[in-house]
């Protein structure tokens, strides 16, 4: 039995990459009969392909794959994290410059929150930025209504128990007393659906305002709200220990300089 591993990378894979579709896209694009390889429809998505093979959607070539880009974006409360809204409610994809390549958000913030939220045109790097065994450290500050002590937040760093769904233990500061609010400072390491609010919740207290701050070793900083800052490719690469290869693969144009949403 030949147990060679097939050349390349698969076909999906290619195609999310050149910024036509996600990967899950791409696939039903198969499924469809809309993808050829050198000229033949193929009816998997089950395929590798190099760089020597033609890839055409809809009988039109894609370009070349390309190389793994990040940006910082300070999403703006009132901004929902996907591309399209059954509600019509606006996106953060609205306020972005139209010269930006097709991205992917990294992990969501809900509609009131707001702070750091990384884009990437690669589902690679979206992927593996979202798992828990990541271990990067999510970091908010965070507004609550009430006069919290420090002990009120012990069963959030002991980690508990909401409506059946287990959070892990959460490192809570409490930074000040203002008025009738309280300013906390959460760093976790997974980011469940609302896990903040809800944890808030079940300790006696109502968040109204949670702003993230950082990401990882990527920091919000004095970005704007609805700005949006490219990241350095040498630190990309530093931080996400990519191959020099992937930061700028050969005859490409250099990756565009930082750029300013436009506000609406």
């Amino acid at each position: 039995m030949d147990s060679k591993t097939p050349q390349g990378e698969r076909i999906a894979k290619v195609i999310a990459r050149a910024g036509h579709a996600s990967r899950r896209e791409a696939e039903r694009m198969i499924a469809a009969g809309r993808v050829a390889v050198n000229g033949k429809v193929i009816e998997r998505a089950a395929l590798n392909v190099t760089g020597k093979d033609r890839i055409t959607i809809d009988g039109r070539p894609i370009d070349a794959p390309e190389p793994p880009r990040m940006w910082l974006y300070h999403k703006p409360p009132g901004r929902v994290t996907t591309a399209r809204d059954e509600q019509g409610r606006a996106t953060i994809f609205d306020d972005l410059p139209e010269e930006m390549p097709r991205v992917m958000s990294v992990g969501r913030l809900d509609l009131n929150s707001e702070g750091l939220l990384l884009l990437t045109n690669d589902g690679a790097i979206k992927r593996r930025l979202e798992l828990p065994a990541t271990g990067w450290v999510r970091r908010y500050r965070v507004r609550v209504k009430g006069r919290p002590d420090d002990a009120t937040f012990e069963p959030l760093r002991k980690g508990l128990v909401v409506d059946g769904v287990r959070f892990q233990p959460m490192t809570v500061t409490l930074d000040r007393q203002q008025g009738a609010n309280a300013w906390v400072t959460v760093a976790i390491r997974e980011g469940k659906n609302r896990e903040i609010r809800r944890a808030m919740e079940a300790v006696g207290l109502v968040v109204n305002r949670l702003i993230r701050v950082s990401y990882g070793p990527f920091q919000l900083g004095q970005l704007k709200p609805g700005a949006v800052e490219e990241i350095r490719p040498r630190l990309l690469r530093d931080q996400l220990g990519l191959a020099p290869e992937a930061e700028k693969p050969p005859g490409r144009k250099k990756p565009a300089r930082r750029r300013r949403a436009r506000r609406g």
